[in-house]
């Protein structure tokens, strides 16, 4: 039971995520950047960053770096 807690409280903490989000801030603050000075080019650059780092998370998390899930019965009542 303790280690079932344990999980619940893990989501979002691994390295799958972690890669992804700091991907996707530092997109967020290139389209920023990109929209305050007006730069096309930048901007495309942080879109693609977008893509990189959404692909990036999701191919660490299959290459088993993600938070591992628990099974449910189909019986559970639990959320999760």
């Amino acid at each position: 039971m303790a280690e079932q807690q344990d999980v619940a409280h893990q989501d979002g903490q691994s390295v799958a995520a972690w890669t992804a989000v700091a991907i996707l801030l530092a997109a967020a603050l290139l389209i920023s950047v990109a929209v305050v000075v007006k730069s096309w080019p930048m901007a495309i650059a942080g879109i693609v960053l977008v893509v990189v780092g959404a692909a990036a998370g999701k191919i660490l998390a299959m290459a088993g770096f993600g938070v591992t899930r628990t099974q449910k019965s189909p019986g559970s009542t639990k959320g999760g």
